[in-house]
């Protein structure tokens, strides 16, 4: 079964997903709290380069099983701050990401980049510097669920569950990387 996230190298993950366009919608659920929060996570971004960012995430509030299992309850919780190091309104963003913000953590990167295909857009997310294993496996599987959710809320069907999608996704690619 073909997946939208691949590995590009032992510490880059390359996901692609086809989402219903205009881009000018698309980058708006990129930029915006409150239509990222949605899907990602919401936060403040400082649209220009050298701008900070501020992923606020809380995975419990996107679309759940309920009631979410007990594993699930501590887990996707936090606060995550980057710089954005590359703009071109309505065609590709790129910042930094701290893990472990405030604690020393190293900075990976990730470029989102819009490409229109008729009415649709092309989304590429590539994400990385990222280490250890364990961490590219559950960013493979993240993007997925979480674009995936995207893709729900723009089609405007009943958006996937998170923790249950992304448990799934996370053996699958993990048997597979």
């Amino acid at each position: 079964m073909k997946t939208p996230s691949t590995l590009l190298a032992p510490d880059t993950v390359r996901l692609e997903r086809l989402l219903p366009g205009p881009v000018e919608r698309v980058w708006a659920y990129l930029t915006e709290s409150d239509k990222r929060a949605q899907w990602l996570a919401a936060g403040r971004m400082d649209l220009r380069v050298g701008g900070k960012v501020q992923l606020e995430f809380d995975n419990s509030k996107l679309p759940n099983e309920q009631p979410l299992p007990e594993k699930f309850r501590s887990r996707g919780r936090g606060q995550f701050d980057g710089v954005i190091t590359r703009l071109e309104p309505m065609r590709v963003l790129a910042h930094t990401w701290k893990w472990d913000s405030g604690k020393g953590g190293a900075d990976s990167e990730v470029t989102y980049e819009l490409t229109p295909k008729g009415k649709d857009v092309l989304l590429v997310i590539v994400h990385q510097r990222l280490a250890p294993r364990d961490l590219v496996i559950g960013v493979m599987g993240g993007w997925d669920v979480h674009t995936g959710i995207l893709e729900d809320v723009l089609k405007g069907v009943a958006p996937r569950p998170f923790w249950a999608t992304h448990e799934r996704l996370e053996k699958q690619y993990a048997a597979s990387a």
